[in-house]
């Protein structure tokens, strides 16, 4: 096979390709095994016409296209493999030539991975915070431990409030007629959670167990349904049960049953050590994002939209995944929210293009400094996941590499060592606090 790569714009090329005659025989022949089983020539069992029959009384450009289909994306990846060049995109195929006892000749038109020009990528400065950790946000910790060990108390009177858990059914219709979607039994809402179309759930706070309430609401004029987009909604609504969080008390009984100690005192102390642990982290992690956002900055790389296009699609399925593990999924959201899914593909396109920009020129600073993953990071990286899954790290690689994940998780590892090189030689500078101006009556 003849293989050739021709640059004709910055992120676009044609790549040419001859197959020799053997594997174009070799491809006719598979088609011909696969069409034969569902010939019916007269006199003949399918699957045991003998070629020249078929060919004369089909003509062998029957086998065509099948055999192109066989033979195509074999020699196509053979071809980009031999070129060196990475396709970010389905190709334009163009067969030139494909007929039995001739060379096969196709040219592709390709979008290929863009190359990236590296600016200042040391010595960049980075704005340090100092780490602190305030009274306030201790308590907002115990706050949220709190709330972790609350129970949930049924409320025999009274009536419901915001924060509340109810258990409702509901039916809606819109001008009498139900719409899909729109009816439930038992369903657990908390209220204020916002879940629901605006409007909904502030017509439920009020409410005691047992009432009936017709909840009337507007879907909002962008809500994914069209027959639904604007139009006045009635949702009639029972109340079975109103659940409330009861606190524990910040006590030394609730530091001995949530913790190792025996006082509140020294759970705090420990607790502030947790959040200045934790805040260091998030600060080093600010800190990775700001030298990685500005060497890209400096960086020149004009991006493929399909690259873009990729990403949106890879972050519309993690965060479906993340509702799925919510209890929801992108449909309920959707339908909730009152978007497209048009609309949310827009909302991400802005961070799709900096994921892709960041990790393109990630890449190519790890080039530059020849940054490589050894098999001793690897089996680190194994080890650490090992306690995560409770598999040992030899499964672990073993699972990876029947799956073909090994060198993903290489290239994942690549860039983290690239990150931490760049944090490493970047330039840290106090952050500057950012004070309001004094007015005209303070500044007399």
């Amino acid at each position: 096979m003849k293989a050739t790569w021709e640059k004709i714009e910055k992120n676009l090329g044609v790549l040419e390709v001859e197959v020799e005659v053997e594997r174009v025989t070799e491809a006719l022949d598979k088609a011909f095994t696969k069409v034969s089983k569902k010939a019916n020539v007269p006199g003949f069992r399918k699957g045991k016409v003998p070629r020249s029959i078929f060919e004369s009384r089909y003509g062998v450009e029957s086998l065509y296209q099948d055999a192109i289909d066989i033979l195509l994306p074999e020699v196509y990846t053979q071809a980009v493999d031999e070129t060196d060049i990475f396709p970010v995109d389905r190709p334009e195929i163009d067969i030139d030539q494909f007929a039995k006892g001739q060379v096969f000749k196709f040219k592709a038109k390709v979008i290929v991975k863009p190359e990236v020009t590296l600016g200042q990528y040391t010595g960049v400065e980075v704005p340090v915070q100092a780490v602190v950790v305030t009274e306030e946000e201790l308590n907002e910790e115990l706050g949220r431990l709190q709330e972790r060990h609350a129970e949930l108390v049924v409320i025999e009177e009274g009536v419901a409030e915001n924060g509340d858990i109810t258990i409702i059914d509901f039916d809606g219709s819109v001008d009498g007629v139900p719409f899909d979607g729109g009816q439930a039994e038992r369903y657990s809402l908390e209220l204020g959670s916002n879940t629901f179309i605006p409007g909904f759930e502030e017509q439920v706070v009020g409410l005691a167990t047992g009432d009936l309430k017709d909840v009337e609401v507007t879907f909002p004029d962008t809500y994914h349904a069209e027959d639904l987009a604007g139009k006045k909604a009635i949702f009639k609504v029972k109340i079975h049960e109103i659940k409330r969080k009861q606190l524990p008390v910040l006590d030394d009984e609730f530091a001995k049953d949530v913790s190792e100690f025996e006082t509140l005192s020294e759970y705090k102390e420990d607790l502030n050590k947790q959040v200045v642990a934790r805040k260091e982290q998030e600060a080093k992690g600010v800190r990775e994002g700001l030298v990685v956002d500005k060497v890209a900055e400096l960086a020149e790389v004009e991006i493929p939209e399909a690259m873009i296009a990729s990403e949106v699609q890879s972050m519309m399925r993690d965060f479906d995944n993340r509702l799925r593990a919510q209890g929801m999924n992108l449909e309920m959201f959707l339908s909730f929210s009152g978007q497209t899914t048009e609309d949310l593909q827009e909302q991400m396109k802005g961070d799709a293009d900096k994921r892709v920009r960041n990790n393109l020129v990630l890449e190519q600073v790890s080039k530059a400094e020849n940054i490589e993953v050894t098999d001793e990071d690897i089996t680190k990286e194994l080890e650490a996941m090992s306690e995560s899954y409770k598999r040992s790290a030899e499964e672990l690689r073993s699972v990876l590499e029947g799956n073909g994940s090994l060198n993903s998780l290489r290239e994942e590892i690549s860039l983290r060592k690239t990150i931490d090189f760049l944090l490493s030689n970047s330039k840290e500078v106090a952050a500057v606090e950012v004070k309001e101006e004094a007015t005209s009556e303070e500044s007399k």
